[in-house]
């Protein structure tokens, strides 16, 4: 059971009117490019209560409906009034196309697939923005603390299978979270080696944005560039382990052990490049209430990240030092975020 509060560090949201002692079961989703992960929750005046979750593989249905019933069918005793699904991809007017999928999905064939009216969709990004609300401390890593005092917009960049960002924009009392599509601008090279890999990876894609060098599949460019285009050495044990697995979760690896050069310095401009555009995204929004690292991959390279490495090439911010020093910068170890924020905004439904 978790009761949703704020520590002074999180976003501060409108207090949902209360139920009082009437339970309602929410349904939320997180669909990813590569996973979809539902939850059944429970909610009871500001509280909420996670009774079952289950993961699916995103490809391996022919289209959403088919996950939501299937989970609906062993929530019996238990049917959910109101469903939330956090989606990867831009919603308008109640319909996506996923953006890793190739698929699309709306409101209404939800709505009609189960017989819920009470349905909708938000962006990935912006369900994390609101799940941000439900975390306990532990759930945090904190790389800066920034200013003693600190209020304002606050920033959400979180790479994984692709590169999600989101705002919450704060109207001097409480924080309205907002979604982007930051991670397709166009990647911004700034070193002799930035121009060579952006020039590898204008070969193989007809626009190179962020989220080609900062996501999962990101990683594994690099590392190509590394060794197609300057030479370095791919050992035979690791070219093997990544034949058998995922190559860009090899390659991380091999780089928090801190062994295999190629992987070292994969991960060294992984990090930068992560770096470079969470600046740019808390300039852009100026996010003095604070940065929070989400996604797959911040939590899993935590150590990578809490060297120094990761702090002083966001601080490279030409004249903007003292407001990106006043900054707090937190990563969110909750890869659960997405959820809890698509369940807190079910919340917020009318049936």
């Amino acid at each position: 059971m978790q009761t949703l509060r704020k520590q002074h560090y999180l976003p501060q949201f409108i207090t949902p009117a209360s139920d009082g002692a009437a339970k309602t079961y929410l349904l939320a989703g997180d669909l990813g490019g590569t996973k979809t992960n539902l939850a059944l929750f429970s909610a009871v005046d500001g509280t909420l209560d996670l009774i079952r979750e289950q993961k699916y593989a995103s490809r391996d249905y022919p289209n959403f409906s088919e996950i939501i019933k299937h989970f609906i069918n062993e929530c019996r005793d238990t049917p959910p009034q109101r469903i939330c699904i956090g989606v990867a991809g831009p919603v308008v007017r109640g319909k996506v196309e996923l953006t890793n999928l190739s698929r699309e999905l709306s409101e209404d064939e939800i709505k009609q697939s189960t017989g819920i009216n009470a349905v909708a969709l938000i962006n990935d990004l912006e369900a994390t923005a609101y799940g941000l609300t439900t975390l306990a401390p532990h759930q945090l890593t904190t790389l800066h603390r920034g200013a003693a005092e600190h209020t304002g917009n606050i920033a959400i960049i979180a790479p994984g299978t692709g590169l999600g960002m989101a705002g919450l924009y704060w109207d001097g009392s409480y924080h309205h979270p907002f979604p982007t599509e930051g991670g397709h601008t166009d990647f911004a090279p700034r070193t002799d080696l930035d121009i060579l890999l952006l020039r590898y990876l204008q070969e193989k894609y007809d626009v190179v944005s962020w989220e080609r060098v900062v996501s999962g599949p990101g990683v594994y460019d690099i590392f190509q560039f590394l060794r197609d285009i300057k030479g370095m050495e791919e050992p035979a044990e690791l070219r093997a382990a990544m034949n058998a697995g995922d190559p860009s979760a090899e390659v991380s690896k091999a780089a928090m052990a801190g062994r295999i050069p190629i992987c070292v310095k994969t991960m060294e401009l992984f990090v930068r490049y992560l770096a470079r555009e969470s600046c740019n995204l808390v300039l852009k929004m100026k996010a003095t209430g604070g940065l929070f690292l989400g996604g797959g991959i911040p939590p899993k390279i935590a150590a990578l990240l809490e060297t120094g490495e990761f702090y002083h090439h966001y601080m490279q911010g030409d004249r903007m030092a003292e407001l990106l020093a006043s900054v707090p910068i937190h990563i969110v170890n909750n890869d659960k975020s997405a959820l809890w924020g698509a369940a807190y905004y079910a919340g917020l439904l009318q049936d």
